[in-house]
C-alpha cells in the first residue's frame, strides 16, 4: 500500500510484522514512533550521513549495518556522498519525516551518525559537537555510571562547555557538548582523549580510558574515540535493537542524579515528547530563517502582503501550492510550492506550460511565507512587486522528488485537475518548468481528513471577542469517511486509510451527488428505528454484515467539477456543497449560522452527540488537527485503549482500559463491564488473545488486576459514560464498539 508523509509517497508492506516479539511491537508501531519524534529528532540528525542497523526479521533475527543507500530507496531521499579509499558511498540524509518512515519500512531500527554535518556545498564541515560514551564494564551499576557522567560534567563546565546526557537505551550514557565548528575531528578527538585520561587519573578505580575489555572490570570505559571523523554514535531518539524497544533518550541532569535512573522505552519517550520535554534541543541544527530575504524586501506598514516576524516552522498536514497571476511591471505567474515551512517560489513569465513538448523559463525568487497562499489584492506603488495579484490556481501538492537546488517533481492538485510538473535548474536563478508527459489520475489520493479539537462554549466566546465568526453543524455518530469518485468509481476511505466501500451498498449515489469525479468529506452512520445515528448498529454492520439502514452525511466538499476546494474558506465550500442534490442515502445536513445555543438545542432534540463549530474563514487543512474546527459534545462518549481483560463467570468479564493523561502517558481509566452481546464477547476475546502479553503495559490497581490477563495497548474502543470520577476513572462505562478507524495516539480525554 502507499503511504503519504509530508507530501511524499512511500510504499509500505507488512505493517503488522512484529519486530520486537517480547512486547509485540510491530513495524507500524516503529513507523509511528519515528514519525512522532521527527520534530525533535530531525534537528539532531539533519545533514549527517546515516548508517542504519537493520533487523529485517525482527530483533530475534539476524542484523546488519548498511552504509550505502539501498537501491530500492525512494527517489526523493536526499543523499550525501563520502569518498573512501576504495569507493564512494552514498548515504541517506534525513531532511523530512518521510525519510524516517522509510527507515522503519526497511526495519532500520538503529540510526547511527557522526559528530559532523555536510556543509551546504556538500563538503564535510567540522564537528559541531563532542561526544563522550560512558560504557559500564562488568559489575558497574547505572547509578555508578551516572556518577561518572556528573564528574565529566564538572570538567566540561570548567571548560565552558555545557553538555546534555543521553541514556543510550543499551547500557551506558552518552554526553554531548556543543562546538562552534572551529576545530576539526582530529583536534576534538584529542581533547576528548585528554579529558578521559585526566578523569582516569583522578578516579583510577572507577574510570578507564583504555579500550581493552580486560581493563573494564568494575569500571566505566570513557570512550573518546567516537569523535573520530569516521566513527558514528547511535543518534539521539534512535530506537535500539534490544529485546524491548528501548531508546537513546536525551535526559535532564536532575534525572541523571536520581538514584532510580533507568533506560527509557518507546512509549516512555513518546510521552516525554508529547509533553514538550526535549533536553537535546539546544544542540539541534540552527533554525535557518528562510524568510529573512523576503522580510528585508518589504515594509509591513506599507504593503498588504503578510510579513510574519518569526522564522518559519514546518506545519502539519498536506503541503500546498499556489499559482498567482501577478500584474507587476511585467505580467508573470508566481508558482509557489510549500517545502520546509515556506513557499519556495518561481516567477514564470509565460505561465505554467500546457504542452509536455514546451519548456517555460522559471526564475527562482525569494521564499515566501505559507500565509501568502491566500493573498490577493494590490501591492502598493513603490513597494517591491507593486501591482495586482490574484490567485490563478491553488490546492494540495504531492512532492515526488526534491533535489535541493537541482530538480523538483510534484503533482499539483488544483482546480484544473492534477498536473505533474518538473522544475529543473539550469544556471543561476534560472530553471525550466515542464509539464510531464506522464500525468496522474484525477483522484487526489494523498488527501486525509482535517481533524477537530475538543472545545467548549467558552472557546467560542473568546473567539468571537477577537472577531472570529463560527458556523455550526451537527456531530454525527459514525465512521469519518472521505468519499472519492474517480472515473465514476467510488472509493470510501477512513482517516487511517482503510477501505470501507464494501460497507455502504449505496456508494454509487455519491457519484450522482457530485455529478462526476470529486471528493466529499463526511460521516457514515447507521440509523435506528427512530432515525437516529446508532454507533453500535454501524459497528455490527461492519463486523457482521447486518441489514442496518446506512446514510452518508456529507458535510464538506474537497473537489467538485474538476476544481479543488481545499484552499477555499469554509463558507465557500459549504455553498458549493449545498448546491449539490441529495439522494435517498446521501444526505447534506444543514449548517446553523446563528448562535451556538440554537445549534446545541437542535443536537439535544435530535439525540445527537454534539455540535461542530467551524470558523467561517478557515481553509481545509488535510491531516492537520486544527482549532479552526471545535468539537463540543452534548452526550458523553469516550475513546479508550484496552490494556487488559478480567475473567470471571464469563471468559471476558470486563475490559481494563486506559486514556492518555495531560502528559501523554497512558493511564488507567477503569473497567468496562456492560453493553456487550454474547457474540461481541466472543469476538473481543478472539481479537485480544492475539495481542496477549505477559505483563501489564501500565500500572493497574491490585483490586482490578486480580484475575486479569494483559493486552498490548494497540486497540481503541468507544464507551458511553456517565462522567469521570475525581480519581480519573470512567463512571458507568458501557461498551459501544471498536474504533478500528482510530489509533491509540488519537485518543484524548473527552469527558
Amino acid at each position: 500500500m502507499k503511504f503519504q508523509v509530508d507530501g511524499r509517497s512511500l510504499n509500505v508492506t507488512s505493517l503488522d510484522k512484529v519486530l520486537y516479539p517480547s512486547t509485540g511491537t510491530t513495524k507500524a508501531d516503529v513507523m509511528h514512533y519515528y514519525l512522532s519524534v521527527a520534530e525533535v529528532m530531525i534537528p539532531q540528525v539533519t545533514r549527517r550521513p546515516v548508517t542504519r542497523k537493520r533487523w529485517p526479521d525482527g530483533v530475534e533475527g539476524e542484523s546488519f549495518f548498511r552504509k550505502d543507500l539501498e537501491e530500492s530507496a525512494p527517489e526523493w531521499v536526499t543523499v550525501g556522498e563520502i569518498e573512501h579509499s576504495t569507493s564512494v558511498n552514498r548515504y541517506p540524509l534525513v531532511d523530512a519525516p518521510s525519510t524516517l518512515a522509510w527507515f522503519a519500512q526497511v526495519a532500520a531500527l538503529e540510526l547511527h551518525t557522526p559528530q559532523w554535518r555536510f556543509a551546504p556545498d556538500g563538503s564535510h564541515a567540522n564537528p559541531d559537537r563532542m561526544v563522550l560514551d560512558l560504557d559500564p564494564g562488568p559489575g558497574v551499576t547505572m547509578a555508578q555510571t551516572a556518577q561518572v557522567a556528573l564528574w565529566c560534567r564538572e570538567i566540561l563546565d570548567g571548560m565552558g562547555m555545557e553538555c546534555v546526557p543521553v541514556t543510550s537505551g543499551s547500557k551506558g550514557i552518552h554526553l554531548y557538548a556543543a562546538l562552534d565548528g572551529t576545530y576539526n575531528s582530529d583536534t576534538v578527538a584529542k581533547v576528548a582523549k585528554a579529558l578521559a585520561r585526566g578523569l582516569e587519573e583522578d578516579y583510577p578505580d572507577r574510570v578507564t580510558s583504555v579500550m581493552k575489555k580486560t581493563s573494564r572490570e568494575g569500571k566505566v570505559f570513557l570512550d573518546w574515540s567516537q569523535n573520530n571523523g569516521s566513527k558514528t554514535t547511535v543518534a539521539p531518539y534512535s530506537l535500539r535493537g534490544r529485546e524491548r524497544p528501548m531508546v537513546a533518550a536525551p535526559r535532564t541532569w536532575e534525572e541523571i542524579e536520581d538514584p532510580a535512573l533507568k533506560h527509557l522505552d518507546l512509549e516512555e519517550v513518546l510521552a516525554r515528547v508529547d509533553d514538550g520535554i526535549d533536553p537535546m534541543a539546544p544542540l539541534g541544527a540552527p533554525v535557518v530563517d528562510r524568510l529573512a530575504t523576503y522580510r528585508s524586501m518589504r515594509d509591513p506598514r506599507k504593503t498588504a502582503e503578510p510579513v510574519p516576524q518569526e522564522a518559519p516552522m514546518p506545519r502539519d498536514g498536506e503541503p500546498i501550492f499556489v499559482i498567482q497571476e501577478h500584474h507587476a511591471r511585467r505580467l508573470h505567474w508566481d508558482v509557489r510550492i510549500e517545502h520546509e515551512g515556506v513557499l519556495v517560489s518561481w516567477a514564470v513569465p509565460k505561465g505554467p506550460p500546457e504542452d509536455p513538448k514546451e519548456n517555460r523559463l522559471a526564475v527562482q525568487t525569494e521564499d515566501h511565507p505559507v500565509e501568502y497562499a491566500t493573498f490577493e489584492g494590490t501591492i502598493a506603488k513603490g513597494e517591491y512587486g507593486a501591482g495586482e495579484m490574484s490567485i490563478w490556481d491553488s490546492g494540495t501538492v504531492e512532492i515526488e522528488k526534491w533535489r535541493e537546488g537541482k530538480e523538483v517533481v510534484a503533482v499539483f492538485r488544483g482546480s484544473g485537475g492534477p498536473r505533474r510538473y518538473a522544475l529543473i535548474h539550469t544556471n543561476g536563478k534560472n530553471w525550466l518548468m515542464k509539464l510531464m508527459a506522464k500525468q496522474p489520475s484525477s483522484q487526489p489520493k494523498s488527501l486525509t481528513p482535517m481533524l477537530a479539537t475538543m472545545g467548549s462554549a467558552g472557546d467560542l466566546t473568546l473567539g468571537e471577542k477577537d472577531g472570529v465568526r463560527y458556523e455550526f453543524e451537527m456531530k454525527w455518530d459514525g465512521y469519518r469517511i472521505l468519499a472519492f469518485v474517480d472515473g465514476g468509481k467510488v472509493t470510501l476511505r477512513s482517516r487511517a486509510g482503510k477501505d470501507y466501500t464494501h460497507l455502504f451498498p449505496h456508494a454509487n449515489e455519491i457519484a450522482e451527488v457530485l455529478g462526476g469525479d470529486g471528493v466529499l468529506d463526511g460521516e457514515l452512520v447507521a440509523l435506528d428505528e427512530q432515525g437516529r445515528p446508532n454507533f453500535s448498529l454501524l459497528h455490527a454492520a461492519d463486523r457482521e454484515g447486518s441489514d442496518a439502514e446506512l446514510r452518508y452525511m456529507a458535510f464538506d466538499v474537497l473537489e467538485v467539477g474538476g476544481r479543488s476546494m481545499v484552499g477555499e474558506a469554509y463558507t465557500g465550500r459549504r455553498e458549493a456543497l449545498e448546491a449539490l442534490e441529495e439522494t435517498e442515502h446521501v444526505a447534506i445536513p444543514p449548517r446553523f449560522t446563528g448562535s451556538f445555543e440554537t445549534a446545541e438545542q437542535a443536537s439535544r432534540t435530535l439525540g445527537l452527540e454534539g455540535v461542530m463549530a467551524k470558523r467561517a474563514d478557515s481553509v481545509y487543512t488535510p491531516g492537520e488537527r486544527s482549532r479552526a474546527w471545535l468539537k463540543l459534545k452534548t452526550q458523553l462518549h469516550q475513546e479508550v485503549v484496552v490494556v487488559g481483560v478480567r475473567t470471571g463467570k464469563r471468559a471476558v468479564s470486563s475490559l481494563l482500559v486506559a486514556v492518555p493523561n495531560a502528559d501523554g502517558e497512558l493511564t488507567y481509566a477503569g473497567r468496562v463491564g456492560t453493553g456487550f452481546s454474547a457474540a461481541q464477547l466472543r469476538d473481543i476475546e478472539k481479537k485480544l488473545r492475539a495481542a496477549e502479553r505477559k505483563t501489564p503495559p501500565i500500572e493497574v490497581p491490585d483490586s482490578d488486576a486480580k484475575d486479569a490477563w494483559w493486552v498490548t495497548p494497540k486497540f481503541v474502543a468507544e464507551v458511553q459514560v456517565a462522567g469521570k470520577t475525581g480519581g480519573g476513572s470512567l463512571r458507568q462505562a458501557s461498551w459501544r464498539g471498536w474504533r478500528e478507524d482510530k489509533e491509540p495516539a488519537d485518543v484524548r480525554w473527552e469527558v
